[in-house]
């Protein structure tokens, strides 16, 4: 399968290197990095080429890296069904720097792009319906950034004396904070749990 990717990395290499960035071969997948401004026309060409033939869309993702100079990746997933190869593509971009929708290479990167904008807040130029997909409306943020607090912003609570849902800030009672140290998942080895008496019964015994 190596043998294969070589070829395809050396075929793209050759019919597409004023859009390529970075090629390489990492446990058996095939990863290059695009230029952002040929996005789209790189994407056209793995679908439309026949030595390539990359008609479906697997999935496409966003990623965070804050300590970049442009610190979100869009990460897009091909396969070739017919010539039995995957390819990952990635283009890199900054905060209010948009990404080429390539919705009209492929539908199904409608929900996709949806998916990586309200989540990490990937901008996609061109997508005829870039909305939120999976947080409330109304939602601030973007809440698979690392920079997004774990509590989010507000809270969302049914209000019995109103009737409706209400938005609030995020409150954290100080008594949430408070441990005994009990728990397991504290990882304590000072404390006692109920149950190590045994071990220490076994010890003695020599079992």
């Amino acid at each position: 399968m190596s043998g294969s990717l070589q070829v395809l990395s050396d075929y793209l290499a050759a019919a597409q290197a004023p859009a390529l960035l970075k090629r390489e071969i990492v446990l058996g997948e095939l990863m290059v990095t695009v230029r952002r401004e040929a996005l789209h026309g790189f994407i056209a060409f793995l679908k439309g080429d026949e030595k390539c033939a990359f008609q479906q869309l697997v999935d496409l993702c966003g990623a965070d890296y804050p300590d970049r100079a442009e610190r979100f990746e869009v990460v897009y997933n091909l396969l070739s069904l017919k010539l039995n190869q995957r390819i990952r593509v990635k283009v890199m971009t900054g905060e209010n720097v948009p990404v080429d929708t390539i919705t009209d290479i492929y539908s199904a990167a409608g929900w996709y792009e949806r998916e990586a904008w309200d989540l990490v807040g990937v901008f996609f130029k061109g997508n005829p319906d870039l909305r939120r997909i999976l947080t409330d409306y109304g939602f601030e943020g973007h809440p698979l950034r690392k920079d997004f607090p774990l509590t989010g912003f507000v809270e969302l609570r049914y209000d019995e004396a109103e009737k409706r849902l209400v938005y609030e800030p995020v409150k954290l009672p100080q008594d949430f904070r408070n441990f005994d140290f009990v728990s397991p998942w504290e990882g304590m080895t000072t404390v006692q749990l109920p149950g190590d008496e045994k071990a220490s019964q076994q010890k003695a015994g020599g079992k």
